[in-house]
């Protein structure tokens, strides 16, 4: 076996580096002549811009450029545009610009009005300061509630609603008929609460204009630089995209909040120009990141569950309202659509109506953050069934045992319009009950309790959509025989140098260690679509393959030639190529060599051996699987404890065991996060409440119990490597299955409801209000 192969646990190579301090981060890179930028914030919600007066800071100490809206628009920029649903044939909506510098008009605390440059950073914070600006303030409208109501106030003028976009799945008619006849009705309403990435690394950039070609270089923090320079180039300078490079080298985790695009990558490179193609640098401060950086979630959903006499779900219900915050942002359409589409779950549910509005709120903007309507999704249908198995004083395992969709019913096509291809729920259940143990829970109980302690047990069962468009991979051989991996696919955390460098050693023989890998950089790899959205191994890993595999027919010919035999004659196997029946035999690596012949190459060869492949995710996969928590709750502090946790993934084919543990121990740190402390406040005038970590909190070691988790295959059938996205499960499957726990351990108290993150005061407040409740009566 090949230690190095597909499916062995092999350590991220890139970790060396990491760990010794050697990572090559946008705020290590410096360059020649390089200046420093700082973006000025708007400091109201909602506000017009009367007047900026820009003279003092232009006269401060070292300042090189000042620049505002009114130079945007002299320079004739363009704003950047949001992908939206009626591109993709869905409903029209209202499309939204985001100029990178506001001229007239604000419409949430933190939009960029202004961009300082100077030779120092400190210089250009000054003088920063220096600038004055008039504001009108105008109504602000903050909750997504308060926004759809009758006379709330305008974010866009344009748009009076505040609605951007509504999208309606499901059949109408047939859910009103299977209500009709319902034995049983449950219904819910929930907040699923805004957050925010905080990345260890904050977004940061350099601009570099080059007189003599007229072109520029991006260093960006992006998860998908192929797309930040489409956006930059494309949208604001409107210039070729051949005429702007964009290198991220390594990124400090993304989480969907770096998909690329952002007013400070187009402002450094414009910048550079405006100083005379000096290097611009920007790096964003925690307080700017909690303020500049999109946010996630921030749903209002009402939902619905119809069920007969047996607990057998008849139709499912939702209502949602999405907030957007000020400007339909990068690609915040997916959230609503995900959100709605995986409403139904695991679940065999015949009938559906599922309406989301896309809602503009004076507020930062929202887009994709790690799970991107599949965490919204999967949080309500839990929360139903669990609130169902109460109603109807059914177990909640059994409930859900009732429900689930068979194996022998794959494919099975969903009232939303989308197909699961495979899973098998039941087993994936039953193998997370065993690891989490949950027949032992009552002695467990028994012993919180003699300690003073509620303990409470729960479950969610998540189902995610994963991989979406399409890439290209490259492989290259060079003249001595190493083979070099050109990735459209981007990683920033998820071990892809290692997992891909295991795929192609395998496949095409090649030692680990004769392997480059090169990403994140427009002018070296052709083309390429980034990373999010659980895609890279489905789209990226099945184009490696076809690579590997152009690679070997490539190959064959040359190999035939050298061995004096016929093509059809040979095998390729370890690595080799061998005439069949015979011994003889040549390496690959010998055979890509001759393809660099300087003299006697045969005619029918061209230079040098390289082979591309490309692959879609038509259709996509979906990764599924069951976490079981039990937490403790101090009934004198309402602080909630994880004692335990277990999760059983089924991400089908695995390619990497402990990166994709890993994966999942990450993503469930990130949903414990929401579902016991994360929180993004605002104020009612809009104003930013949790601004900085002493207001945010973040869930540390401390916080987390061993996590143990398995991983079950059952290969997809959507591609031909039979894999399942990973990177977003855990953060999917935590919210539920902890808040389950949660009310679980405070049943006994009469509380069958708390709005995420159930913090020691939300919970301390719950049982105050019971226990009010209790001596009243």
């Amino acid at each position: 076996m090949n230690k190095f192969g597909v499916g062995q646990p092999v350590p991220r190579v890139e970790d060396p580096r990491f760990i010794t301090g050697r990572g090559r981060y946008v705020d290590d890179i410096e360059l020649p002549q390089q200046c420093y930028g700082v973006v000025v914030m708007a400091p109201h919600a909602h506000a017009r811009i009367k007047r900026i007066d820009t003279a003092k800071a232009k006269a401060a100490l070292g300042v090189l450029a000042v620049l505002t809206g009114a130079d945007v628009i002299a320079d004739k920029l363009g704003a950047l545009a949001p992908p939206m649903p009626e591109d993709m044939g869905g409903p029209k909506g209202f499309r939204t610009l985001r100029a990178i510098l506001e001229a007239q008009k604000v419409r949430a605390v933190g939009d960029r009005v202004a961009f300082v440059v100077a030779e120092t950073y400190a210089q250009a914070r000054d003088a920063a300061e220096l600038i004055e600006i008039e504001y009108e303030p105008l109504p602000a409208v903050i909750g997504v509630e308060d926004a759809v109501k009758s006379g709330a106030p305008a974010v866009w003028d344009e748009q009076p609603n505040n609605i951007a976009f509504t999208l309606v799945m499901g059949n109408k008619d047939a859910t009103d008929a299977a209500f009709a006849k319902a034995r049983h009705i449950v219904s819910l309403k929930l907040n699923n609460n805004r957050i925010t990435a905080n990345s260890i690394e904050p977004r940061a950039a350099i601009g570099h204009y080059h007189p003599d070609s007229d072109s520029y270089t991006l260093y960006s923090t992006s998860q998908n630089p192929h797309g930040t320079r489409s956006a930059v180039a494309g949208q604001v300078l409107k210039i070729a995209e051949t005429k702007l490079r964009v290198i991220s080298p390594d990124v400090g985790g993304g989480f969907g909040m770096k998909f690329g695009g952002y007013p400070e990558d187009a402002l450094v490179v414009w910048a550079s120009r405006r100083v005379g193609g000096r290097p611009v640098k920007w790096v964003s401060t925690r307080s700017e990141a909690l303020l500049g950086d999109s946010q996630g979630r921030d749903q209002i959903v009402t939902g619905e569950l119809a069920l007969d006499e047996n607990g057998k779900i008849l139709g499912l219900r939702v209502g949602a309202l999405h907030a957007m915050g000020s400007h339909v942002f990068g690609a915040a359409m997916v959230v609503p659509l995900f959100a709605m589409r995986l409403s139904p779950g695991v679940y065999q549910i015949p009938a559906v109506h599922a309406v989301g509005k896309a809602v503009l709120t004076n507020t930062i903007p929202l887009a994709p953050y790690r799970g991107a309507g599949r965490p919204e999704a999967t949080f309500l249908i839990e929360m139903l069934l669990d609130r169902a198995a109460r109603t109807l004083g059914i177990d909640p395992i059994e409930i859900r045992r009732r429900n689930y969709i068979p194996t022998a019913a794959m494919p099975h096509k969903l009232q939303t319009g989308i197909t699961y291809d495979s899973g098998d729920f039941v087993h994936v259940m039953d193998e997370c009950l065993k690891l989490a143990d949950w027949n032992g829970f009552n002695k467990r109980a028994a012993e919180s309790k003699k300690r003073g302690k509620l303990r409470g047990r729960g479950i969610g069962y998540f189902l995610e959509e994963a991989a979406v468009f399409n890439d290209r991979m490259v492989l290259r051989f060079d003249p001595s025989g190493m083979l070099t991996i050109l990735a459209g696919t981007h990683s920033h955390g998820q071990g892809h140098q290692t997992v891909y460098m295991q795929m192609v050693s395998e496949w095409l023989g090649v030692p680990f260690d004769n392997i480059r890998y090169i990403q994140g950089d427009t002018d070296a790899v052709p083309m390429g679509r980034g990373t999010y959205g659980s895609r890279s191994m489905h789209v990226g890993g099945n184009a490696l393959k076809r690579a590997a595999d152009a690679i070997i027919e490539k190959a064959k010919p040359m190999a035939a030639t050298i061995l004096e035999a016929a093509a059809g004659d040979l095998e390729f196997k370890d690595g080799t190529f061998r005439i069949v029946g015979t011994d003889r035999a040549l390496p690959l690596t010998e055979v890509a060599k001759a393809f660099y012949r300087p003299v006697m190459l045969p005619p029918q060869f061209d230079v040098g051996l390289e082979a591309s492949g490309t692959f879609a995710a038509e259709p996509p996969n979906y990764p599924n699987g069951c976490h079981v928590c039990e937490v403790e709750i101090d009934p004198e502090t309402g602080a909630v404890t994880l004692a335990r946790y277990a999760a059983v993934d089924d991400v089908g084919r695995v390619m990497n065991r402990l990166l994709c543990e890993g994966q999942i121990h990450g993503g469930v740190a990130q949903g414990a996060g929401q579902a016991l402390m994360e929180a993004i406040v605002f104020d009612p005038a809009g104003q930013l409440v949790t601004g900085s970590l002493q207001d945010y909190a973040m869930p540390r070691a401390d916080d987390l119990p061993d996590l143990i988790s398995e991983l079950t295959e059952v290969p997809a059938k959507t591609n031909p490597l039979g894999v399942k996205g990973a990177g977003e499960a855990g953060a999917t499957g935590a919210p539920p299955a902890i808040m389950s726990a949660v009310l679980d351990a405070l049943k006994p108290l009469g509380i069958d409801h708390i709005d995420m993150p159930a913090t020691p005061s939300r919970v301390w407040a719950a049982m105050q209000a019971h226990l009010s409740k209790t001596a009243a009566e």
